[in-house]
């Protein structure tokens, strides 16, 4: 009786969504005509769609730069920030910041910061003698530049999480690391990472969900392009809908990626529980 509400509220907004979802995939939809029942073919349609395989392409470099740097900025700055003795609610104050800044707002400063001309960031690079570069302007350099605002927007929640993590660890184990003769180096190894594993391993997934679906940052600041470098599986999944009218495909690219995703969990949660040593 008490779950009845909750069972209820996901029925409604997820759990039918996605049954629909999954159905319209399998029709062709324009929801200005009667749906007809396609079969596959709007599945056989993106595996001839080039655009279609560069988006996961772009998804893939995106999620893998954004894991590197997105995941280990945060642990560097909770570790520093913990240290501070006087001030650090300050410090993580400012650092969690960009997190409540509306996105929207904060990636068109981001535009102009990246602009060749008049943006700061080119201004800084010549002030120092080097020359401009195009940023998100540039297909070598689009995706760096997104997953630097990314990083930017998002890694405040992330520190705050280590920083409890840290503060949970019982100080006697550092003290008695020390009494052995442990550096800083073999206190970190040693202790802070086994420590904060099972932090680790969920911030990790949750990186891993959320990078893959990135969609506000190409789409705010470049539109997918230039020449289609930036386009991500979710902004072409927006386009197939809002800009070709074909819900259909745009149905089947989101099957697509969520049974990509729900692999991908399912193989990250069986490798970190043999590395764990949790079988069950």
């Amino acid at each position: 009786m008490f779950l009845a509400p909750a069972l209820l509220a996901f029925g409604v907004f997820s759990w039918f969504p996605i049954g629909r979802g999954i159905v319209l995939s399998f029709q062709s939809v324009n929801f200005a005509t009667e749906s007809v029942w396609v079969g596959v073919e709007n599945y056989a349609a993106l595996v001839r769609d080039s655009l279609f395989l560069v988006a996961w392409r772009n998804t893939a470099v995106f999620t893998a730069l954004s894991l590197v740097v997105g995941f280990v900025v945060p642990l560097i700055l909770a570790g520093v920030i913990n240290e501070v003795r006087r001030g650090g609610h300050v410090f993580r104050a400012i650092a969690y910041f960009p997190v409540v800044l509306p996105p929207v707002v904060s990636l068109l400063l981001w535009k102009w910061f990246f602009d060749p001309d008049v943006g700061l960031a080119n201004t800084i690079l010549r002030a120092f003698g080097g020359e401009g570069l195009r940023w998100i302007y540039d297909p070598a350099t689009a995706i760096p530049s997104l997953v630097l605002v990314d990083t930017w927007a998002s890694f405040g929640s992330a520190m705050l999480i280590y920083c409890a993590a840290l503060r949970g660890i019982a100080p006697g184990l550092y003290e008695a690391a020390e009494l052995d003769g442990a550096g800083f180096v073999r206190k970190i190894v040693h202790i802070t990472l086994p420590q904060m594993r099972y932090i680790l391993l969920v911030t990790l997934l949750l990186h891993l969900i959320g990078n893959m679906q990135v969609f506000t940052e190409p789409y705010v600041l470049t539109g997918g392009g230039p020449n289609g470098a930036t386009t991500t599986i979710a902004l072409q999944i927006y386009d197939y809908a809002f800009r070709y009218n074909d819900y259909g495909a745009a149905a089947a690219a989101s099957v697509v990626l969520g049974l990509v995703l729900a692999v991908a969990t399912g193989l990250y949660l069986w490798a970190t529980r043999r590395w764990s040593g949790n079988d069950n």
